[in-house]
């Protein structure tokens, strides 16, 4: 997948360039232990370096860039440990959402669901590089629903490990596929106020989830044992 550098007049500079630096990483463009250079990267993108200074600060200290001595910043390599431990919690946390969702269901929240259902069924059949940012709005939208404003703002906050486990997941011969008709069997389950199925779709969601990831992960560790035999 290609991301492009574009001018966005709705967000400063140094916000740009922190959203635009973070999906490069969660895309898996820059990958652990690959140099990120504030020289290369301002001539690369035509800014100023202080924007990207402040966009890897700010990165850092969420822990996706660490700092290296001789050798400067690097893109971090985050555990598979540290990313199951964020499914396990998404386990609780999201099947929560979707029971509150169901029990506050409303009218204007049903439509947008419908909406969004139609939208992804449109979805099936085209390339599955367009499922990537829907699988966020999807997310977002279900948690949403569950009208819980403190819910919402915690897994708000594991959105970027969430997409990038998901990302990895879909290495996984089709897991995007899969992926997409469980989120629009999960919706249906909300709309139609069913809590109960909403629930186990969800945990049978984010154990597969869970396994497309360990999946590309123990192929990564295969190819590397075959390259060093």
């Amino acid at each position: 997948m290609e991301i492009r550098w574009e001018e966005n007049k709705l967000l400063s500079i140094r916000e740009h360039a922190y959203l635009y630096l973070k999906e490069l990483i969660l895309e898996g463009e820059y990958k652990a232990g690959d140099r990120l250079v504030e020289r290369e990267l301002a001539a690369k993108l035509r800014i100023s370096r202080t924007p990207i200074r402040e966009a890897l600060f700010r990165l850092e200290s969420q822990g996706f860039v660490k700092t290296v001595p001789r050798k400067g910043v690097v893109v971090s390599n985050i555990s598979a440990q540290e990313v199951i431990e964020v499914f396990t919690i998404l386990s609780s946390l999201e099947v929560l959402a979707v029971k509150l969702a169901a029990k506050r269901m409303d009218q204007d929240t049903q439509l947008e669901l419908d909406k969004k259902i139609k939208e992804l069924l449109a979805l099936e059949g085209q390339d599955e590089e367009n499922f990537n940012f829907e699988h966020i709005q999807m997310n977002l939208l279900i948690n949403k629903a569950s009208k819980s404003p403190k819910l919402f703002e915690i897994l708000s906050s594991l959105i970027d490990y969430i997409h990038m486990a998901a990302n990895m997941g879909y290495e996984t011969r089709g897991r995007r596929k899969e992926s997409l008709k469980e989120h629009i069997d999960i919706m249906k389950a909300l709309r139609d106020k069913e809590a109960e199925m909403a629930e186990y779709l969800m945990k049978i969601h984010i154990e597969n989830s869970k396994k497309a990831y360990i999946s590309y992960v123990e192929s990564l560790k295969e190819k590397l044992y075959s390259k060093k035999s």
